[in-house]
């Protein structure tokens, strides 16, 4: 697939030798990707990937725990509404798009899915998921995609569908995928969270409208079943989940009224951490914090600057305590550790440059100066 810088022009790709190259035009950067959107590759360096218009752009790191980037790097997807993101234990990341798009008159929704095999490598090509329905009426009310990849390497995509239950379709560890299936649910709401354990269980935190909803694998490699529903209500697209512990998993997501952040853990119930009204998704990560085991949260506060708080791992009692950060941005932070074990924030600005900050040689949650790429 092609690739080209975003701040490239036509003239210049095809000078370089690149085969289908794109339109002659800037690629306007809208926002980060939906789901962890900064991720460590094998080699250890970090990608950023956001949505773009006409496709999407990513930022790699020049060597593994950076400081320097390269990119934006812009790879056609035209007519995509939605992009999610998901990687392995491969290291490989998933592209699962959403597009819509006129066909003798009619919108016409399907699903489409890309890998990156290599960091800084380009794209695979897209493969077509299909629509949920032959019904074009009912397949147009498709939701926004997320996804997770399994133990085997096999990549799940869920859609919230027609009833407002979920959808799901599967792949195996060979590559091949099960037709699209009906996983229940009711009064499901777009902007869902897929989530992997180390282990390999594969589970789905979505919000509905009069509660949060669960579906979980009893072992690896078996069906995503629907589990309990808990009776709080989420703010669309806010959910994300951190193995806290070998094979369990502890869900965040922003209060639909704006009262800050909850967390769930089975077997603890739902707990409320504090921070304030939010954009986008809630981040988070496990790192080391003045040689702590912790767990750190990022969010989007409404005034557009990231809000971060640690707490050591599994002990909520122990408090939180928000700060905020950086400058106006949109879209999710982005959150995760680099190569050397540091914490690294990421943001998208306003006019669609990557703004990192670093952890500073793993000495409390003290951040470097944010810069720009």
């Amino acid at each position: 697939m092609a690739t080209r810088s975003a701040r490239r022009s036509h003239k210049q790709v095809a000078r370089a030798g690149q085969a289908d190259a794109v339109p002659e035009r800037s690629a306007a950067v809208l926002g980060p990707a939906s789901g962890s959107w900064i991720l460590a590759g094998r080699d250890g360096r970090l990608s950023a990937y956001a949505s773009a218009e006409g496709g999407l752009v990513r930022w790699t790191e020049s060597v593994p725990g950076g400081p320097g980037w390269t990119g934006p790097d812009f790879f056609p997807a035209p007519d995509l509404t939605h992009l999610c993101l998901a990687q392995g234990q491969d290291g490989y990341v998933h592209f699962v798009g959403r597009r819509s798009r006129i066909v003798d008159g009619r919108e016409q929704i399907t699903f489409h899915h890309a890998m990156q095999y290599q960091t800084g490598r380009p794209l695979g090509p897209w493969a077509s998921l299909g629509s949920l329905y032959q019904n074009e009426d009912m397949a147009r009310t498709a939701g926004a995609p997320s996804a997770a990849v399994d133990g085997h390497g096999g990549l799940h995509v869920f859609v919230r569908n027609f009833g407002k239950g979920v959808h799901c379709r599967r792949q195996d560890g060979n590559g091949k995928w099960s037709k699209w299936a009906d996983i229940k649910g009711s009064g499901t709401l777009d902007g869902s969270t897929g989530f992997a354990t180390f282990g390999g269980r594969v589970s789905l935190l979505a919000p509905a409208e009069k509660r949060v909803s669960l579906w979980t694998q009893s072992e690896p490699g078996g069906s995503v079943d629907k589990a309990e529903d808990l009776p709080f209500l989420a703010q669309p697209g806010s959910g994300c989940g951190v193995e806290t512990a070998p094979d369990r998993v502890t869900y965040y997501w922003h209060l639909a009224d704006g009262r800050g952040v909850c967390a769930y853990r089975a077997g603890v119930g739902v707990m409320a951490l504090g921070g304030g009204p939010a954009h986008g998704a809630v981040a988070g990560t496990r790192a080391f914090v003045d040689g702590y085991d912790c767990t750190v949260l990022a969010y989007r506060g409404l005034n557009g600057r990231t809000a971060l708080a640690a707490y050591p791992t599994e002990n909520e009692a122990a408090g939180l305590w928000w700060t905020e950060t950086g400058e106006d941005s949109v879209g999710s932070p982005g959150l995760t550790v680099d190569a050397h074990g540091r914490i690294v924030i990421a943001a998208i600005s306003g006019s669609g440059e990557l703004l990192v900050t670093r952890q500073k040689d793993n000495m409390g949650l003290s951040l470097g100066r944010w810069t720009r790429y």
